[in-house]
């Protein structure tokens, strides 16, 4: 029987996830789930394809904020509170209002990713709509790429490592927030809707894929420079572009946990 098999929180858009065994699932996305953005200067989104480095960072988050750390070096940050700047930042093509996070948490990335970096917190998670072309009216997204939830079929990886000669990659590549097993390798190619636990999602559209995925997430370096990417490309290229995995729009709100039944529709 398909089952839900990892939870992945990603605090801060770019930085390490996080596992989970159950989670709270908002309109937006998991519950604190890229709700903090690392920017430039300019206050345009930064990932792991501008700065690697932000794959060596933790984000650990609690319920007065989060902290950040590398090895033994840690920087608490509180959420910001109502007297906190408040500015348009930049996520594609989407401008939206975030509160700056302390500027001493912007100094500790700044010279961790050696650049200058400000650090913002999505403080009214009800302001980033989906695109209308993909999504209702009320659906809404956090600094994700796109899409409230992201997830990845545990098969289509096995068959993808099959095919790497230089040696399998690790699930965490794809910084999914789902990985669901028991179908078929690309079986999500396919899918319109899901069903998890209790809840029911929309999957309108494959997630297309960029240069992060070859990038170790430990690291964020490059062991086999283009790769798992060509094979990926040989293996599941389609129309949107090199696809793996599925985005996701939940209907209403609530909670899943590993083990929870999967179904298609």
């Amino acid at each position: 029987m398909p089952i839900l098999e990892q939870i992945h929180l990603y605090p801060v858009k770019g930085l390490r996830g996080i596992a989970l065994e159950a989670a709270a699932i908002e309109r937006c996305g998991l519950e604190g789930d890229r709700r903090w953005l690392v920017t430039g200067a300019d206050r345009k989104f930064l990932t792991q394809r501008d700065l690697p480095d932000m794959a060596t960072l933790d984000a650990i988050p609690d319920a007065a904020g989060l902290t950040l750390r590398r090895g033994g070096e840690s920087c608490r940050v509180r959420l910001p509170d109502e007297q906190a700047p408040v500015a348009a930042v930049v996520v594609w093509h989407h401008s939206l209002p975030a509160r700056a996070a302390d500027p001493a948490a912007s100094d500790w990335l700044s010279a961790r990713l050696g650049r200058p970096c400000l650090l913002w917190f999505m403080h009214d998670t009800g302001v980033r709509p989906v695109d209308p072309g993909c999504g209702l009216e009320q659906d809404r997204v956090s600094f994700a790429d796109g899409f409230p939830v992201l997830v990845v079929n545990n098969a289509s990886l096995d068959a993808l490592n099959r095919a790497l000669a230089q040696g399998a990659v690790p699930i965490d590549r794809f910084r999914a927030n789902l990985v669901v097993s028991g179908f078929p390798a690309w079986d999500e190619n396919s899918w319109q809707t899901l069903r998890i636990g209790a809840m029911r999602f929309r999957a309108p559209t494959p997630c297309a894929r960029c240069v992060v995925v070859t990038q170790d997430q430990r690291t964020g370096e490059k062991p086999h420079p283009g790769e798992p990417l060509k094979t990926l490309g040989r293996l599941n290229r389609q129309p949107d572009g090199i696809i793996f995995g599925r985005n996701l729009i939940p209907e209403a709100p609530g909670r899943l946990s590993v083990g929870d039944p999967v179904s298609i529709g």
